[in-house]
């Protein structure tokens, strides 16, 4: 089973892509929805040991958390040696269940795939980009964000450029869904008859 890691920096449209391999019949992990799970079952009570009270009713309450680590490098720490590995055991789970399915590909939807070392984890990367423009757009139209916040993500994560030329497969999601769609099936295209067309 070939793993296909996706990533990019934030308002690049990597949840929607994700959605697009999920609808071509490719298993998708994603990240995000792993800590959602995870902050409403076993991660609370270790972030609430942590950081008390800022879990309600057996899970975490996100926006208490947020105040706590938010602009505190230290905190922020604490909380990832936290909840890194469990996704990173969730994702392990997925991998192994697919792969006792036959699943000839599977991907891994790693929002800081490159910033926390998970290149090692996967056998090819595709980084879903957009101008500069229009991934600011998207980001500033969402609730609570604005220009510093922004600035402040953008900060920590490995610059898109970066990103790009460390990539197998780059997605361009400014050329509109349509462009993004057929993209995404040319590589399932290429990474499975590829992988069939081999001996061995």
């Amino acid at each position: 089973m070939i793993v296909l890691g996706l990533t990019g920096s934030i308002g690049m449209g990597k949840s929607t892509t994700a959605k697009m391999f999920a609808e071509a019949g490719v298993p998708v992990h994603d990240s995000d929805e792993a800590v959602h799970r995870l902050y409403a079952g076993k991660a609370a009570p270790l972030i609430e040991a942590a950081f008390p009270e800022t879990t309600r009713s057996g899970a975490v309450d996100r926006a208490a958390l947020a105040e706590r680590v938010l602009g505190d490098a230290a905190a922020l720490k604490r909380l990832e040696a936290i909840i890194h590995p469990l996704v990173r055991a969730d994702a392990d789970a997925f991998l192994a269940e697919n792969r006792a399915a036959g699943a000839p590909l599977a991907v891994l939807d790693i929002p800081l795939l490159f910033e926390t070392g998970g290149r090692n984890r996967v056998d090819k990367v595709v980084v879903v980009t957009a101008p500069p423009e229009i991934q600011q757009a998207r980001v500033l139209a969402r609730p609570g964000m604005n220009e510093e916040k922004l600035a402040s993500i953008l900060a920590r994560q490995v610059p898109d450029a970066e990103k790009r030329r460390r990539a197998d497969f780059v997605i361009d999601t400014g050329q509109g869904f349509d462009a993004a769609r057929a993209a995404v099936k040319a590589i399932i295209a290429e990474l499975v008859v590829d992988k069939a067309a081999r001996p061995g």
